[in-house]
């Protein structure tokens, strides 16, 4: 076990600026690619947005954690964690576009729960395969 010293206090804070950076640009790319607003949404109390957007924030902080325990080099944290967040965007996407008779956006917009949910576990678990394709 190591010693909690200033240089790893300031390393960890390094890594916690740069993965919270990433995860807030990825927010903000997703409310773009969303035909709502998932804070208003959110502000309005919609579970089924809170959810989904509560899915990628997890999930790119997953891909982050698992790309900063095995990788030294702040390029190969910052590529790898782009890498997988643009994985996660692109699952978000396949599953609006394989499930033509739900239209995934119109019914977290609506509120749909269900599907709120099966957004936030989609989003959790392509997070545990993407991190774990990213350390081989």
């Amino acid at each position: 076990m190591g010693t909690i010293t200033f240089a790893v206090m300031l390393e960890s804070f390094g890594l916690y600026s740069m993965a919270g950076l990433m995860i807030v640009v990825g927010l903000a790319v997703f409310e773009v690619t969303t035909p709502y607003s998932n804070w208003r949404e959110i502000q309005k109390g919609n579970i089924a947005v809170a959810l989904a957007t509560g899915g990628k924030i997890v999930g790119l902080a997953n891909i982050f954690r698992v790309v900063e325990n095995h990788h030294d080099s702040t390029i190969d944290i910052f590529v790898g964690g782009a890498f997988g967040f643009i994985l996660l965007l692109a699952t978000y996407w396949l599953f609006e576009f394989l499930t033509p008779t739900l239209k995934v956006n119109d019914e977290i917009q609506q509120g749909n729960i269900a599907v709120g949910l099966l957004a936030f576990l989609l989003s959790i678990g392509v997070s545990l395969v993407v991190g774990a394709a990213l350390v081989r």
